[in-house]
């Protein structure tokens, strides 16, 4: 059985998560992304597959939502467990012009909830 803690800790997770794209922090995001993560689509209509370090580079040069006026639009619609130290979160959020639904697959390594996958999807 999960505990509360651990459904606390992938909700912190996942805050920090939305802050870093609000603000467009790659500081925030890794603290969120294991360093061996990826970063996958095919909303554009072939497979898109990154590593972070691409994903972070993309992240620091466009201008963040906070900085043109967005407003936020981030919203947690579940989180799941298949064990103590193995999660799946469904969320929500936007980049204009770009709503996203991203699956983030999480693990809790060395004490601590980490992101190991982002699939997501994105409608304009």
């Amino acid at each position: 059985m999960t505990a509360a803690s651990d459904f606390a800790g992938v909700s912190a997770v996942l805050q920090t998560y939305f802050d870093g794209l609000y603000h467009s922090d790659t500081v925030r995001l890794a603290q969120v992304f294991h360093p061996l993560a990826r970063y996958c689509t095919a909303s554009g209509g072939n497979l898109l597959v990154w590593d972070m370090k691409h994903y972070f580079a993309v992240v620091d040069q466009r201008p963040s939502p906070a900085g043109t006026g967005q407003a936020r639009t981030d919203r947690i619609l579940s989180i799941a467990f298949a064990g103590p130290v193995t999660a799946f979160a469904c969320v929500q959020c936007s980049i204009a012009p770009r709503h996203f639904t991203d699956f983030l697959t999480l693990v809790q390594v060395e004490g601590r909830w980490q992101i190991v996958s982002k699939v997501f999807h994105f409608d304009a």
